[in-house]
């Protein structure tokens, strides 16, 4: 194999085939909400795809008083950091090396770092084989003792200690998903495309793009083994939807999952004693009248759980709902143009005030204020240049 097709990401192998200081008498909803209130100076990190004009991974100063986006360093030499991840203490950042073949074998990687808590910047730290083909996704234990990753060609999701120093162990756990869809372009065989855990640290999530399925694992937070649900090893989606990344109301009643490929919305009841996740509702992503080609993306909620948001590539444009908080429902608002092509993830940044898109394909973000009462979008007149953004995490200033 050539060094261009080893360096192959899933896009060429798809063609080829702090409460405690505010007082004890805050409680912890309070006290996340006070911070969030005077918090004004955020970093965002920023994944992308080397294999064209970026050179790794990218770091911006965020002003949550105005929308204001500034670059502030790059860490270079990172291959392919498509999707990252970052603890809850701030401390280390974890990033996917989306190939689907590392050191000769058919397997990405995921590279650790560890955040400099002066300036913010990434000092590597070691690197692990994801042991399948094209990482895309990477979720961290609510104990912060596993990293959880979702193999996208390999069509598996595997499990890696996080040792003291932030770097990553020997895998302990791999599960390979089966199946097979009617899309015979993209759902040829399981292409895991993400894994989630609930809030209790109690099930893992993996939407399964390929197989038409998610499947529910219970997850041991000591051993960071992955266990057969026996009350539902899986969901099933409908024929062809894709499922993608999955999201949790923050009551804990509901969760809702992007379809990529039928472009639609999955709002499902979530049992946290069981796992159990049943369907709602199914609803578009799209405006009614669209004709064109698009496949959706990422998914988010507000952080007041009153609205939900959703990215389109091909109409590229946010999809925003309004959720019903006693039904799980979903209520169209609108669909908003990013400014840019192929808007891939996106985020809500830590006051809830402001949506980023990350245009994949026209190389900038684009900002918007979410207007508190309707949850609509409102274009913040800011879009930053940045190469082939694809992964936004957002982190307090230092």
């Amino acid at each position: 194999m050539s060094d261009k097709n080893k360096n192959a990401t899933r896009r060429d192998f798809l063609k080829i085939v702090g409460a405690g200081t505010v007082g004890l008498a805050i409680s912890k909803v309070s006290a996340a909400k006070l911070i969030r209130d005077t918090q004004q100076k955020w970093l965002l990190y920023i994944g992308t795809y080397t294999s064209g004009k970026s050179e790794g991974i990218y770091v911006y100063q965020f002003d949550s008083a105005d929308g204001k986006l500034m670059p502030y360093k790059i860490v270079k030499n990172v291959v392919e950091p498509s999707f990252l991840v970052i603890d809850e203490g701030r401390k280390f950042l974890y990033a996917v090396n989306e190939t689907i073949d590392f050191q000769g074998k058919a397997s990405g990687a995921i590279s650790a770092f560890a955040i400099n808590q002066e300036d913010g910047g990434l000092q590597f730290l070691n690197q692990q084989p994801s042991l399948g083909g094209a990482p895309c996704y990477v979720t961290i234990s609510k104990n912060s003792k596993f990293l959880l990753a979702a193999n996208y060609v390999g069509g598996n999701v595997a499990v890696f200690p996080i040792e003291k120093d932030g770097k990553l162990g020997v895998p302990v756990d791999l599960e390979q998903h089966h199946g097979s869809s009617v899309n015979r372009e993209r759902q040829e065989a399981a292409h895991a495309h993400s894994i989630l855990l609930d809030s209790n640290n109690k099930f893992a999530y993996a939407c399964d793009l390929g197989a038409d399925k998610i499947f529910i694992y219970g997850f041991d937070a000591n051993t960071g083994k992955l266990l057969p649900n026996a009350a539902q090893p899986f969901f099933q989606a409908k024929p062809g939807a894709g499922p993608r990344h999955l999201t949790f109301h923050k009551h804990e009643k509901f969760a809702f999952v992007i379809n990529e490929l039928d472009s639609t919305v999955t709002a499902l009841s979530y049992n946290n004693k069981t796992g159990e996740l049943k369907e709602i509702q199914t609803v578009s992503t799209l405006p009614p009248g669209f004709t064109g080609t698009n496949t959706c993306a990422d998914i988010h909620i507000a952080p007041n759980g009153k609205f939900l948001y959703g990215s389109n590539r091909g109409h590229d444009s946010i999809v925003s709902f309004k959720i019903d908080s006693q039904t799980g429902k979903l209520e169209y608002l609108e669909n908003v143009s990013t400014g840019g092509k192929k808007p891939r993830n996106f985020a809500i940044d830590p006051t809830g005030n402001f949506l980023l898109a990350a245009n994949q394909d026209s190389d900038n973000i684009s900002v918007f204020r979410i207007e508190e009462a309707s949850g609509k979008l409102k274009m913040n007149n800011q879009m930053s240049s940045v190469p082939t953004p694809v992964c936004l995490k957002f982190i307090s200033s230092f």
